[in-house]
């Protein structure tokens, strides 16, 4: 049931969107675009502060999520970097009553609460109260310069605040200086970001280097960017070959591409044809090159997509039935979860037990969170157009932003 506050916040913005605005001169253009700005700061502040009071009150568990982090990531789809900086602005705006007026009456923007965030942290607060440092007056300061100032100059001002908290700390745990973080795009290309500690950068360059200098061949024009490049998919490929990597769900590490059998034959490029196993898509001519390799583990569908099925008598899922789950369900099918398959077990829909076969249809992904509240009361069941939808243990369905019922009935219990 919406509130009554958001029906008249919805309202207003139909009858915003109503309103033309190719006969505007810039002035008037400007001045609207001022006032929604503003009601936009008032707003992002709003939901801020509706987040925290959702983490406070455990919101998030009615739907069987852990946080109000996974909350968002799964039911309104923001990134995590996203989601992390609102559950940090709704408690900075908690414990900084100035910057929460200011965001309030639309003075500053969601930007400038999210940088200044990191101070109420809960670190960062055991330290300036242990070093006697006035919150209040820290909280005055940092709105005036988010106020008044430009983001840069209000980003240096929380690093310096940061930075005088302690001054002359402990040596650094360098894995706390660690970060990696992929960016997958439409096509499937990947981009990535790293920051290393000293050490951890020494280590990185030594391998990468030694991967460039063993492979220089004569008229080789690649720039020392692509050659660091193809070193590091050399590293990936050489440990991937070497089998020592760590076991993921009770299998080895592999490259799986899921392609269909015609595409798989057919002779042609195919562009958009296979699937890999963390969401990217290629070419049958590249899936074609992939199996060539031994080390790389191969799923092929069928014309219905049945890759297989076993009898009951299997209570273990086996490596091959659970590589077809995988390719699938591609990851938690508990409504709202973003879990990649190899977080995930394969949970028996109807139990064995209870007379369920060890089978495709009788199978699907669950992270172990998920799976523990499906043995707890919530359910989960696969439509006959290969949707999955999602029920808590009173009978009310998990719906994902924005709020669509599909169909009327619920599932029989199980």
């Amino acid at each position: 049931m919406r509130s009554n506050a958001a029906e008249v916040v919805e309202a207003a913005l139909d009858e915003l969107s109503a309103q033309r605005l190719d006969g505007m001169f810039g002035p008037q253009l400007l001045e609207r675009l001022g006032e929604l700005l503003t009601a936009q700061n008032r707003l992002a502040a709003e939901v801020a502060r509706t987040v925290r009071q959702c983490e406070l009150a455990d919101a998030a568990e009615v739907d069987g999520k852990a946080s109000m982090k996974a909350w968002l990531r799964g039911h309104a789809r923001f990134s995590a970097s996203a989601a992390n900086a609102l559950v940090s602005s709704g408690r900075a705006l908690q414990q900084m009553p100035a910057l929460a007026t200011a965001a309030a009456d639309g003075e500053v923007s969601a930007g400038a609460v999210a940088a200044i965030a990191p101070v109420a942290a809960p670190g960062k607060l055991e330290a300036a109260a242990a070093l006697g440092v006035d919150l209040a007056e820290i909280d005055l300061l940092l709105t005036d310069v988010a106020r008044n100032q430009f983001h840069p100059a209000l980003r240096r001002a929380v690093a310096h605040y940061l930075d005088r908290l302690d001054p002359d700390g402990p040596e650094p745990d360098p894995t706390e200086q660690r970060s990696l973080t992929f960016s997958k795009h439409p096509d499937g290309t990947v981009s990535g970001r790293f920051d290393l500690d000293a050490v951890g950068g020494e280590k990185a360059q030594a391998v990468i280097e030694s991967l460039v200098q063993a492979c220089r061949p004569a008229g080789d024009t690649r720039t020392r960017a692509q050659q660091q490049a193809d070193a590091f998919v050399q590293l990936c490929d050489n440990a991937l070959a070497a089998g020592r990597l760590p076991v993921l769900r009770t299998s080895k590490p592999h490259v799986v591409v899921t392609i269909p059998i015609d595409d798989l034959v057919d002779p042609v490029t195919g562009q958009g044809a296979a699937d890999l196993g963390f969401g990217a898509t290629i070419s049958a001519a590249r899936a074609r090159w992939l199996a060539c390799d031994g080390t790389v583990t191969r799923i092929v569908l069928g014309p219905e997509g049945q890759p297989l099925d076993l009898g009951r008598s299997h209570r273990v899922v086996p490596h091959h039935l659970r590589r077809a789950v995988e390719a699938r369900d591609g990851g938690c099918v508990f409504a709202g979860c973003d879990a990649p398959s190899h977080w995930c077990d394969v949970h028996h829909l109807v139990h064995w037990a209870d007379g369920g076969d060890t089978s495709l249809e009788n199978s699907g992904l669950l992270c172990e969170r998920h799976h523990t509240k499906v043995h707890h009361g919530f359910r989960v069941e696969r439509q006959p157009d290969g949707r999955w939808r999602t029920w808590r243990p009173d009978g009310t369905e998990i719906l994902l932003l924005p709020r669509v019922v599909v169909g009327t009935a619920s599932p029989r219990a199980g």
